[in-house]
């Protein structure tokens, strides 16, 4: 169970199989924080919990704790670890964050996948089993794709999540199935966890510098080389209203779950947009 800061020092990989095979990796750091998270001070480094969440400024406890209980997991949940890049130099841009959701013998019982695109948007994939049983490293949990992510891949399919997490691992694998069930892209991310100290923040720094900006240059590095392999690129369709995706067979336990509320507080305009685009 993580219970004090810790620096996560890990290895991103993307492959892409099909029409053309691309595949790229490198090396990242990430804060894993023990929600309400404390302030992580530093002038090169820093945590903004307005960057996350509902990104109002405030902590994203209470937002992770709501959706939780819309799915009866807040019962069995303990404490909750945050996995989540830094603001380096005051910019920060977060592909993904995770929210290792532990019960009280340390076990993975949920996982909530933040994600952002590059175009301002986010969208939350929420992974844990129907009967809420511990994750192990073996579990895979799918969940349909409703977010728009990359421009040269439909929003369709399906992804196919997995987790293993250990006193002082974490490994997570994350493929995309296409709508016709053909793997299409394999990800991963595995490493290590060490306390964070201002020393090991320091050097994962000068190891990894300006790692928010490199994720963001290899985005578009990535993408110049797919369209020059002659991979079709695709407009974005406008966002779904549906902000919260759960693993199959996962229900809602509340009347008014997550979406039904999502709706009620989305203006008029965005909604229409949504429902234009279903």
């Amino acid at each position: 169970m993580v219970t004090v800061p810790q620096l996560y020092t890990a290895k991103v990989m993307h492959k892409r199989l099909f029409p053309k095979e691309n595949a790229f990796h490198y090396g990242v750091y990430y804060l894993v924080l023990p929600l309400p998270a404390a302030p992580v001070p530093g002038r090169l480094v820093r945590f903004h919990a307005a960057d996350l969440g509902r990104r109002d400024g405030d902590d994203p406890t209470q937002w992770v704790q709501n959706i939780l209980e819309d799915y009866g997991l807040n019962g069995i949940t303990q404490s909750i670890a945050l996995v989540t890049m830094p603001r380096v130099l005051g910019y920060v841009f977060n592909p993904v964050s995770f929210y290792l959701c532990l019960d009280l013998a340390g076990g993975l019982r949920a996982v909530l996948c933040e994600v952002h695109n590059t175009f301002g948007e986010q969208h939350s994939y929420l992974c844990a089993h129907p009967d809420r049983a511990p994750i192990t490293a073996g579990d895979r949990l799918e969940a349909e794709k409703l977010f728009h992510v990359s421009p040269f891949l439909h929003r369709s399919g399906t992804y196919s999540f997995r987790f293993d997490l250990t006193a002082d691992q974490l490994g997570i694998w994350i493929d995309h199935y296409d709508a016709d069930g053909r793997k299409q892209l394999v990800t991963s991310l595995t490493g290590t966890f060490a306390p964070l100290t201002p020393a090991r923040l320091r050097a994962a720094f000068w190891r990894h510098p300006l790692v928010a900006l490199k994720a963001m240059a290899l985005i578009h590095l990535q993408a110049l080389k797919l369209v020059v392999k002659g991979i079709p690129h695709m407009s974005k369709p406008a966002q779904f209203p549906q902000r919260v995706t759960t693993t199959r067979s996962l229900c809602p336990t509340r009347n008014d779950g997550p979406l039904l509320r999502i709706v009620e507080q989305m203006p008029e305009s965005e909604l229409q947009r949504g429902i234009d685009n279903v």
